[in-house]
Order: structure tokens, then C-alpha cells, then sequence
């Protein structure tokens, strides 16, 4: 599943499926206590050196699954960033309201949802290579 996820020319591909793989490794109740404490979907448009955009989503709403392109259904927040930007996200290097009061982090729909990305993003902490 996690291959289906990655794309040649971002970093942010593999933080994506290693955020994939840790949901997938959670027990049902973990799951089910992660998308209730969330209860969003994320879809992370993340531009390249190329400047090519490639969607990816995070459904802690109802499937508490990832996948490459845009949402399914309606997504809750849409987080606009460059693909180092996220990997200093992930990484820690950055702070999410340093991201967007600076620009390199733009949001569509729910902003509030979007302070909510920091825990996702932990989820793939032990899996991806930050």
C-alpha cells in the first residue's frame, strides 16, 4: 500500500507512507480513538523543486486511511506547502504558525483543523526517515 503513496521527486513521499504504515499499525481502537480526537480530513497539496503539485490525504474522519491524490469527499482543511517545508514540519525543524505566518504554509477550510497536523504528523515519526 505504502508504494502506491510514494512519488518520484518528493521527499514528502516517504513521510506520507510512513504516516500510512503507523495508522496502518494501530489497533482498531487506536484508530478509532485517533479519528475521533481529529475527526478531519487533510489534503496535503505539496509543491516540488519542479513545482509540480501532488496531492496526497489523510482521512481521520471516518477511514483513518492515506492516499495519493485529492480528497474523496469534501476535505476539511487543504494545507498548501512546499515539500521541505513539510519535511521541516515533520521533522521539527519548523513550527506549523512560524510555517504560516511567514507564507511557506497556506490553508483552505478549517484552519483550526490544520494545528491539529503536528499530532498526525507523529503518527509517522517512528516509521519515516526525517
Amino acid at each position: 500500500m505504502s508504494d502506491e503513496i510514494k512519488v518520484p521527486g518528493y521527499q514528502a513521499s516517504e513521510l506520507i507512507a510512513g504516516i500510512s504504515q503507523g495508522f496502518s499499525a494501530l489497533s482498531d481502537k487506536e484508530k478509532a480513538d485517533q479519528i475521533k480526537k481529529v475527526n478531519g480530513i487533510f489534503q496535503l497539496d505539496v509543491t516540488n523543486e519542479a513545482k509540480e503539485v501532488q496531492s496526497w490525504t489523510i482521512d481521520l474522519k471516518k477511514t483513518g486511511t492515506v492516499y495519493k491524490g485529492p480528497a474523496k469527499t469534501k476535505a476539511d482543511v487543504t494545507i498548501i506547502l512546499a515539500d521541505g517545508t513539510l519535511m521541516d514540519l515533520a521533522s521539527g525543524k519548523l513550527n506549523g504558525q512560524k510555517a504560516f505566518m511567514t507564507g511557506k504554509l497556506k490553508t483552505k477550510g478549517n484552519m483550526m483543523l490544520a494545528t491539529k497536523l503536528d499530532g498526525v504528523l507523529k503518527v509517522a515519526k517512528p516509521k519515516a526517515k526525517l
